[in-house]
């Protein structure tokens, strides 16, 4: 099964740490978040690996092939000429991905939690176009879903922007939960995302594809997830890979 890992990001909120490596090698508890990331992937047979990369990229290469990819056949969709940020990212590694047996996960490399990845495969339906996992942690920026759990819109509670490919929302009737930088999606994406510019985030993408593509819900009440953004989420990744 293939995977892909967001790691070209220059980890601008981690810093110091960033300065002088990348993100994706920041240690939680002794080990890379890259490493971390990994092994979880691989432990739920997702064998075939792609790894973005732009900040400090001959050091996550150098990295994983001094550790024969743990086991698993990693390739790299480089992007050091341009960091073109989710939905670019994607774009970008198209070659690498587009034959994919099957929906194909997508994993950004600063996501430590507990999920079930065979639980959350089991949750993409034949012909969606996108599984999404979501929780109710509190956050500005939400995802916005109907009742069916399909993605009809986005809202950011701090500054009251809302945008939906549907006029006239009901926000009242939609269920906001926050997007958690892991999804399974369809190879049919590929043709989509070829009308699309070499940078763009996988955020707006969805927002534009969910009126003629569903883009589904996965939302686990027993996920328990830190997005290592800052130096302080550090003692609480690791508390929770110790846990």
């Amino acid at each position: 099964m293939k995977a892909l890992i967001f790691a070209a990001g220059l980890g601008t909120r981690l810093k110091p740490y960033t300065e002088s490596m990348p993100k994706a090698l920041v240690p939680v508890d002794g080990e890379p978040l890259l490493k971390i990331v990994m092994q979880k992937l691989i432990a739920a047979g997702y064998d075939d690996i792609v790894i973005n990369v732009h900040h400090f990229a001959d050091q996550v290469i150098d990295y994983v092939t001094a550790n024969s990819g743990f086991g698993a056949r990693v390739s790299f969709s480089d992007e050091r000429d341009l960091l073109r940020e989710t939905g670019g990212g994607l774009r970008h590694a198209a070659e690498l991905l587009k034959d994919s047996d099957g929906p194909f996960l997508i994993h950004n490399v600063d996501i430590i939690s507990n999920l079930d990845l065979d639980w959350f495969r089991r949750q993409f339906r034949p012909g969606d176009l996108a599984s999404i996992l979501v929780s109710n942690r509190k956050t500005d920026r939400y995802f916005l879903f109907d009742e069916e759990g399909s993605l009809v819109g986005w809202e950011n509670v701090a500054t009251g922007e809302v945008r939906s490919p549907y006029p006239g929302i009901d926000l009242d009737s939609c269920r906001p939960l926050a997007f958690s930088g892991v999804h399974l999606v369809s190879p049919e994406v590929f043709p989509l995302l070829e009308e699309w510019p070499e940078k763009f985030s996988i955020v707006d993408f969805y927002l534009a594809c969910c009126r003629t593509s569903t883009v589904r819900a996965a939302y686990s009440a027993d996920l328990n997830l830190v997005d290592v953004g800052k130096p302080d989420a550090l003692s609480a990744a690791r508390d929770l890979i110790r846990d």
